[in-house]
């Protein structure tokens, strides 16, 4: 097994960040590699990362794909590469600074120390842990939370973060290629199929802050795709077909 966890960060258009990114997360006080998942940014997000792996050889690793297809493929390349390459601990999180890249401490040392199988950066396990989010974005996220617990069962209270820790034997388990969700109903259903499988979630309490640079994913799409999906995740489950 790999000594060191991997982050996975997909990117779009994050040429802005992505160079301070590297730089905190190799000055944290655990050694970790980094893999970007990159959808052909235009803004030439790929090339700064290259030149960052010059002075990071072996630590930053980088997949190109060919135009923006997506969070929930990108994750589900980032995690293949992970398993091929028999890392044992899986992070994820955003390219922005909205997931404070000094928690992913407090994530793997909740798995590594066999308490939990995925760690959850959870925005909503201590109260609401967000700043600079308009009251409609909060209301939006809040209420999407409560309404995918509602329908799936899940014992998470931020059922749609994106900043985590996983074991490995997670995603040896789920069968990643039958993983259909592509926003952020993506993490709706990573949690839902591994808990479904048996395995332990636990929320770790983060402070969630809305990006500097760049623009948010965020769309009515992502939304619409959320809304449908925790029905197709609870439905497949009662017949047993996740």
């Amino acid at each position: 097994m790999q000594k060191y966890p991997l982050i996975i960060i997909p990117t779009y258009n994050e040429s802005t960040n992505v160079v301070r990114m590297i730089h905190t997360l190799m000055a944290l006080d655990l050694e970790v590699d980094i893999l970007f998942v990159d959808d052909g940014s235009p803004d030439g997000t790929a090339e700064r990362i290259k030149e960052e792996q010059h002075a990071y050889p072996n630590r930053i690793h980088l997949i190109e794909r060919e135009g923006k297809l997506g969070l929930g493929t990108a994750y589900v390349r980032g995690f293949e590469y992970a398993l091929q390459h028999d890392y044992e601990l899986v992070c994820e999180m955003d390219a922005d600074f909205s997931h404070p890249p000094e928690d992913v401490l407090k994530l793997v040392e909740a798995v590594k120390s066999g308490n939990t199988d995925i760690a959850i950066g959870s925005r909503y396990a201590n109260g609401i842990s967000i700043v600079n989010w308009p009251l409609s974005r909060l209301i939006l996220s809040y209420g999407a939370n409560i309404y995918a617990r509602l329908i799936t069962g899940l014992p998470v209270k931020d059922t749609t973060a994106g900043f985590k820790c996983i074991h490995r034997r997670v995603l040896d388990a789920i069968s990643l290629n039958r993983m259909r969700s592509n926003g952020y109903a993506f993490q709706i259903e990573l949690h839902f199929r591994a808990w479904k499988a048996g395995f332990r979630l636990q929320e770790v309490s983060i402070i969630f802050r809305e990006r500097e640079e760049g623009i948010s994913k965020m769309s009515k799409g992502i939304v619409r795709e959320a809304i449908w999906r925790v029905w197709a995740l609870k439905i497949r489950s009662l017949f047993g077909q996740l």
